[in-house]
This record gives structure tokens, C-alpha cells and sequence, in this order.
């Protein structure tokens, strides 16, 4: 089964790290993720850019809004998200524990299972 680890954390927190600090996290984070790429069982991953670069479209009354930022106003902003094949949710929480062991900023990571509509290649 496929499950999305979708990772929240405080973008003031994660944004005020300096380069260093930031290439030694990812550096960890690659470092849990390189068992599961290895295996195979890693699909997409993807480091979202800060939510001052976003923009939201809401659908009020029938008519599409477009507007800067993000959709919500919260403690914790949506900072990217891991694609893993697993056998279990068990496995998945696992891999999201190795996530958060090595990731100084805290947060928290939601475990979703995802359901494929039509598989597309993207690249980038």
C-alpha cells in the first residue's frame, strides 16, 4: 500500500536555520530515506517552498478566487511530503519516526494512505 507522510512543522522556525544547519538536516533526512530508496519503496518526494510563495484558489458562492498565501492560518505550515510503498501502517509510522528523530524542527507528520486514480509521469 502506498502512504503519503505529509510533514508540518513552524516555517519561521525551519526558514531561520541557517544554510549549514538546513544541508545538515536534509543530509539526515537523506540518510533515513536512502534504506527505503534502495529498496525501491520510495516514491515521490518533495520539499515545498515557503508559504509566502503560495497561492490559494477557494470557490465561494460559485465563483473561483484566486488569492496569495496559504489556504490556512495555523501554528504549523505543510513543508513537503514523502510518497512510501509499505506493507502496513505500521511501517509507515515507522519510517515517519525516523523522520522526526533526526529533524530538529519538531512538528509532526501525517500518515495517509493514497489511492491511485491514473498514474502519470512527472518529471521536473
Amino acid at each position: 500500500m502506498l502512504y503519503a507522510i505529509l510533514c508540518y512543522a513552524s516555517e519561521d522556525v525551519v526558514c531561520s536555520w541557517s544554510k549549514e544547519q538546513d544541508d545538515k538536516v536534509m543530509a539526515d533526512l537523506l540518510g533515513v530515506q536512502e534504506k527505503y530508496a534502495n529498496a525501491g519503496r520510495l516514491g515521490p518526494v518533495a520539499r515545498l517552498l515557503p508559504t509566502t510563495a503560495a497561492t490559494t484558489l477557494r470557490k465561494v458562492k460559485g465563483e473561483s478566487l484566486v488569492i496569495d498565501g496559504p489556504f490556512a492560518e495555523t501554528k504549523e505550515q505543510f513543508l513537503g511530503f514523502y510518497t512510501l510503498d509499505c506493507a502496513d501502517l505500521d511501517e509507515a509510522v515507522e519510517f515517519a519516526r525516523e523522520l522526526s528523530e533526526v529533524n530538529p524542527s519538531g512538528g509532526s507528520y501525517e500518515i495517509r494512505p493514497v489511492s491511485v486514480f491514473h498514474p502519470t509521469r512527472v518529471s521536473a
